[in-house]
């Protein structure tokens, strides 16, 4: 067994106790819930972009043409939701075998000043290979955030140092680019495998779709208004 199977075997198993551990979380009284997709906007989610992956490489929205795309917003240093999700990614791959090579996962980096493509690239070896990391400059993170209606912010913490609140949903696009949906870690398991299965078989739903939209304004603190959003 190679390092990398234990890694998504233990990912798989931190997947299933952090969904509980958030599943339960959001029915507590008080909570505040995420928008609905009636309150959140209908106008393009995703736009062109000029990055660079974890490899250095220039790599722009347009290039990944031809190939349906997850595209997640998040950052190195954050404690929970980002690993969570990307393990969640990574197990899933791993359970398309081959058929995951036709899907293009991105995380996108909120926090260009610190994650450059060196400290993403060491990142991403804890998570399926086929995840590829982008970052670029504070300007062009802010354009590719405000494309995809995403957001984040700079929190300062006690410690002197800075965490960042950014959009936590898994944006889904078809082979031409059309906005297909999002993935949501509060969905069951089986849910968001069939949203994959149903993008890689060309039924995506296109632009049209809204499916779980407001999910995709969630954030890691209990809740954020999306009118503050980036854009």
């Amino acid at each position: 067994m190679t390092l990398r199977t234990v890694r998504l075997l233990l990912w798989g198993a931190v997947a299933v106790t952090a969904g509980a551990l958030v599943g339960a979380a959001w029915m507590l009284p008080g909570t505040a819930s995420a928008p609905t997709a009636a309150t959140a906007s209908i106008t393009p989610v995703g736009g062109e972009f000029a990055l660079v992956d974890d490899d250095g490489r220039p790599r722009t929205w347009s290039g990944f043409r031809g190939r349906p795309v997850a595209v997640f917003f998040g950052f190195t240093h954050c404690p929970d939701i980002c690993p969570t999700t990307l393990g969640e990614l990574s197990v899933l791959l791993a359970e398309l075998g081959e058929r995951g090579d036709d899907l293009q996962v991105v995380l996108v980096s909120g926090d260009p000043e610190r994650d450059t493509p060196e400290v993403l690239n060491a990142y991403l070896q804890s998570f399926d290979p086929r995840i590829v990391g982008m970052t670029g400059t504070e300007t062009e993170v802010d354009r590719a955030f405000s494309a995809f209606k995403a957001y984040r912010r700079k929190v300062p913490t006690e410690s002197g140092d800075y965490t960042v609140d950014h959009s936590a949903g898994v944006y889904l696009y078809d082979r031409d680019g059309g906005f297909a949906g999002t993935l949501d870690m509060h969905e069951d398991t089986e849910v968001r495998r069939a949203k994959v299965m149903r993008l890689l078989e060309g039924s995506g739903g296109g632009s049209a779709s809204l499916n779980g939209l407001g999910d995709a304004w969630s954030t890691e603190r209990d809740s954020i208004d999306p009118a503050r959003r980036t854009g």
